[in-house]
């Protein structure tokens, strides 16, 4: 009958907002299903006319296209005609005369029978009503019956779907042919859904009242869109290019869209081009809204646009030189015309923050310093409500320095009163901007200068924190040498800790800090030694790091200075388990955090806990160390310290013992800090954790995953620790070893630059090593000629691993059962590797010993995917050497476990030694699907993608990918139409009851 919906859109007849289907819909799940049923599309119902109501940009065009589509797949014709902002030149009935007009230039023998049929149709036609032979007297009644009665005719065969969109622009003829449409009704089966913005309705758009008796209409329905849940602007978002990769610029984006698509796809476009700013044409298209207002009005919502996110109304009367009586005419005049609301009984916001936005940016300079001039006088008047923070802001705004500065420190201390190390950062670091402005007071910038970075270290920018104190540090370099600069310094040894930098730089740092802190008994020298204690310790000169330690307790509890002797016990404590006696540590340990309970003190108390899961980690209670460690974390949460240095360990930390434990499900939660904005070195950290787990389980993503962590690993030694490995085993999993050993060998180098190992040896290339032997043992079994390579560099590897276990254990403390595990399947893939080139083999009971040395210590530590690794190891080389029942039960146990964690590869691995096909595994005795796994693998079996089975069941597409590792893992399939065919031959593709 006409083109489609989308050729329609997009041949120019229409310029809205996301007006085609490029971007997928994201978030309408529920409108677009409960349209399909009003519109007749799904079920049997009569199809009944829609209004759909919304702001600009929230979606309707959007959802509209994707409902055209679904009527034109079910074999429903669509006509589409619009509305035009033409003013009051308008043609009567302009969207009919477009619908109408478009079918007389595709179908033209149609548009003749119709025409025929009923002549006033060709009335409609644009510019052409006097090139018709019909009768003269045509009248308006006769258009309405013709319009009624044609689009009858056309649904007779398969059912019409008429769309009119942009009603608030609707000549006065339109809305009279709709509330016909609306009333009559019509006897073939015809859906009529119309559109309009409800932001532009203001009290006396003539539409106003039009819309509210159509929704008093029985056969109509009204649909209205709110803003899209912020977790669906962020899918909107990430799914419009991979520029937008870090969660600090997609939150950003989410915050300011406020759940307008439109307006997140033009600020994501901006942010991909490198500008933060507003765009422009977005600004010129916001700012049109207050051209409907007068001069004064306008007055009041520039001032409203200064005022930040919402103004009181005694605060906007102090600001804005205004009678009581014309200032209410005026607010009341911004209201009417949908410009700004009234939020929490007595004060006002604008309708949309970008607006706020716009409006503020388009004023002239002076006019915005005069008027954020007028808030600082207000405020600082007192008698009404204002807080510290937004003195400061318009202090700052106004160039009145000296408020700015003085407020601004008061804000910072506010935010760190309430958990806010983040704000009160951007407030300080704003005022130490300023102090070298005319006008600024008198401060002691050391002091303003440690509380910054104490800040920025809670709120997880380590090397800012540094960079600050390290930079005051030099423009002092020749000044006086005392308590400030001591200071400064255990400020900097604070920071480097928590930067994978030479221990030595942190050694030098804390000895002259000591040296400068004197030998009285001082709270300075107490911190001093505390700092040095810790500083020793991670040198590994344990004695020292005992004896200043000691010394640190004995004068911080002398002194009453609780926090300090409180980091002093708790590095004692790690002291006994690393001399060998974790159930002291944890004694001690258990201490601390009982006193820092009975305190109050969150940031002991997170260290503690920190630390004692780190002893039960490293003992190979994992279980138990998780438990610990989100108890930690959920206390910084709670606290705001979540990106603090101890809250953030604890997190990433109860993270990969979630991995360790096989708890993937958890992984995958854990590792997504969507809607927490944190920085994005954090952000790394995580996705690191994430990979292991994508990795294993042989996610289709896994490669983009590593992409976005590589850059990471030269910023950060545990990025590239957590992901190395992974990233080794996914070159191995795609049967490219030299891959493997580049990316392996990268790993390395980085790690070796970052702690300053020149022999690259590390206690990580353990695992690193065991990882990599792995693979070339896998490759050696196919390679021919070029075993010889492989074992070479396996050899090296090998013997790199030996020294670096060696050295360890030289120093005389205990190696821990992690490190020993790895130890293990290291030396047993050596073997591996000499016993599938055929060079110098193995016997077979060394072979098998050692394999079996591996299997036991992964089941000491609890961790099952190592185990069951080497399980399969383990069973290959007991068939080849002739013990096949020990190898299948092996092979099986593996199986079942891989089953359970959903590891495809490992599957793939294990099926040669099972004897079980894809299809053998899914009629075994698996676990069974979940009644939500059904109704994913049924989406799966339609060709739905992650995303679109999300939006189908309400979940994230996060929660969907794991939901859809479990089922591949459990049906043994390798991909997702293997996995569709497995289910269609057990009957599983039915919906749950």
């Amino acid at each position: 009958m006409t083109r489609g919906y989308r050729d329609v859109v997009d041949g120019g007849h229409h310029v809205g907002v996301a007006s085609t289907r490029a971007v997928p819909l994201v978030g309408r799940v529920s409108e677009l299903e409960r349209l399909e049923a009003l519109t007749g599309l799904s079920g049997d119902a009569p199809p009944r006319a829609v209004v759909v109501a919304g702001d600009a940009g929230v979606g309707k065009t959007r959802l509209l296209t994707e409902l055209a589509a679904r009527a034109e797949a079910a074999g429903v014709p669509v006509v589409v005609g619009h509305c035009t902002d033409i003013g009051d030149g308008a043609l009567p009935f302009l969207p009919f005369g477009e619908i109408f007009g478009r079918l007389e230039a595709s179908e033209p023998a149609r548009f003749a029978d119709l025409a025929a049929r009923h002549p006033a149709l060709l009335r409609l036609r644009p510019g052409r009503a006097a090139e018709t032979d019909g009768p003269d007297d045509v009248g308006r009644t006769d258009v309405l019956d013709a319009v009624h009665a044609a689009l009858e005719r056309l649904a007779a065969a398969s059912g019409l779907l008429v769309v009119v969109e942009d009603l608030h622009w609707a000549d006065p003829s339109t809305r009279d042919l709709l509330t016909i449409l609306f009333t009559r009704g019509f006897a073939a089966r015809v859906a009529v859904v119309a559109s309009y913005r409800s932001d532009d309705l203001h009290r006396r758009h003539p539409l106003r009242a039009r819309a509210a008796e159509w929704a008093r209409l029985p056969g109509v329905e009204r649909l209205q869109l709110g803003p899209l849940p912020d977790a669906d602007v962020r899918l909107l978002v990430r799914g419009l290019g991979p520029g937008l990769d870090a969660e600090g610029d997609v939150g950003e984006i989410v915050r300011r869209a406020e759940g307008n698509a439109f307006f997140a796809e033009e600020l994501a476009h901006a942010r991909t081009a490198g500008d933060a700013a507003l765009p422009a044409d977005l600004a010129d298209l916001l700012l049109l809204r207050l051209d409907r207002l007068d001069g004064t009005a306008r007055t009041v919502v520039r001032a409203v646009a200064c005022a930040g996110r919402r103004v009181t109304h005694e605060l906007l009367a102090r600001v804005v030189d205004l009678g009581d009586d014309e200032l209410e005419r005026a607010v009341r005049s911004a209201v009417d015309s949908n410009v700004v609301v009234t939020v929490e009984g007595d004060a006002y916001a604008f309708r949309h923050a970008l607006l706020a936005e716009a409006v503020h940016d388009d004023l002239l300079p002076g006019e915005r310093q005069r008027l954020h001039a007028g808030y600082v006088a207000a405020l600082r008047a007192g008698g009404v409500d204002g807080s510290a923070a937004e003195l400061a802001h318009h202090a700052l705004a106004a160039q009145d320095v000296a408020t700015a500065v003085t407020a601004g420190i008061q804000a910072g201390d506010d935010a760190v009163a309430v958990g806010g190390p983040q704000e009160a950062a951007a407030h300080y670091l704003r005022v130490l901007e300023l102090l070298g402005r005319p006008g600024a007071p008198e401060v002691d910038v050391t002091e303003l200068t440690l509380r910054a970075a104490d800040a920025l270290l809670a709120a997880g920018h380590p090397h800012r924190s540094a960079d600050l104190v390290t930079d005051l540090l030099d423009q002092r370099r020749h000044g006086p040498a005392g308590p400030d600069r001591a200071g400064l310094l255990l400020a900097r040894a604070a920071a480097l800790r928590e930067i994978d930098v030479d221990v030595d730089d942190a050694l030098d740092v804390t000895t002259e800090a000591l040296t400068l802190a004197g030998e009285e008994p001082t709270p300075l020298r107490a911190r001093a030694l505390t700092a040095h204690a810790y500083a020793t310790y991670d040198r590994g000169r344990d004695a020292d790091a005992t004896r200043f330690a000691e010394e640190a307790l004995e004068v911080a509890t002398a002194l009453d200075q609780r926090r300090v002797a409180s980091d002093a016990a708790t590095l004692l404590g790690r002291l006994k388990e690393r001399s060998g006696d974790p159930e002291g540590s944890l004694v001690a340990l258990g201490d601390v955090v009982a006193r820092a309970r009975r305190d109050g003190d969150v940031v002991a108390l997170v260290r503690g806990l920190h630390l004692t899961g780190t002893i039960h980690f490293e003992i190979g209670e994992l279980a138990r160390a998780r438990q610990v460690y989100l108890e930690a974390a959920a206390i910084a949460v709670e606290h705001g310290h979540q990106w603090s240095p101890n809250g953030l360990d604890a997190r990433l930390l109860a993270c990969l013992t979630a991995y360790m434990t096989g708890d993937w499900d958890a992984v995958a939660v854990e590792s997504d800090l969507s809607g927490q904005s944190p920085p994005p070195l954090i952000e790394a950290m995580f996705r690191a954790i994430g990979l292991t787990r994508a990795v294993a389980r042989g996610d289709d993503d896994a490669a983009g995953m590593l992409d976005r962590v590589h850059p990471w690993w030269p910023r950060d030694g545990l990025v590239c620790v957590h992901s190395a490995g992974a990233a080794v085993d996914l070159y191995g999993q795609r049967g490219d070893v030299a891959g493997a050993v580049a990316v392996h060998d990268e790993a390395v180098r980085t790690l070796s630059a970052l702690w300053h190992a020149d022999d690259g040896l590390f206690q990580a290339r353990v695992r690193l090593g065991a990882v990599l032997l792995g693979r070339l043992a896998d490759a050696a079994a196919q390679a021919g000629a070029e075993v010889e390579h492989l074992l070479d560099v396996g050899v090296a590897e090998a013997d790199a691993v030996e020294r670096t276990v060696a050295r360890a254990t030289a120093t005389g403390r205990p190696y821990g059962i992690e490190g020993r595990a790895w130890w293990a399947r290291a030396r047993a893939e050596l073997l591996h590797l000499r016993w599938a080139a055929g060079i110098d083999p193995p016997g077979d009971d060394e072979l098998i010993g050692t394999w079996r040395r591996a299997v036991e210590d992964f089941e000491a530590l609890g961790q099952p995917y190592e185990r069951a690794r080497s399980q399969a190891r383990l069973a290959r080389v007991l068939r080849a050497a002739g013990s096949t029942q020990e190898a299948s039960r092996l092979a099986g146990s593996a199986h079942r476990t891989a089953e359970a964690l959903g590891a495809r590869p490992l599957l793939a691995e294990l099926r040669d030694l099972t004897g079980r096909s894809a299809a053998d595994a899914s009629r075994g005795s698996g676990p069974e699907l979940t009644p939500r796994e059904r109704e994913v693998l049924a989406l799966v079996a339609e060709g739905r993608s992650n995303g679109q089975i999300a939006q189908q069941l309400f979940i994230s597409t996060k929660t969907a990918s794991v939901h859809v590792s479990n089922i591949l893992a459990k049906l043994g399939a390798s991909g997702r139409t293997e996995a569709a065919a497995v289910a269609r031959r057990r009957g599983l593709l039915d919906r749950p009851r």
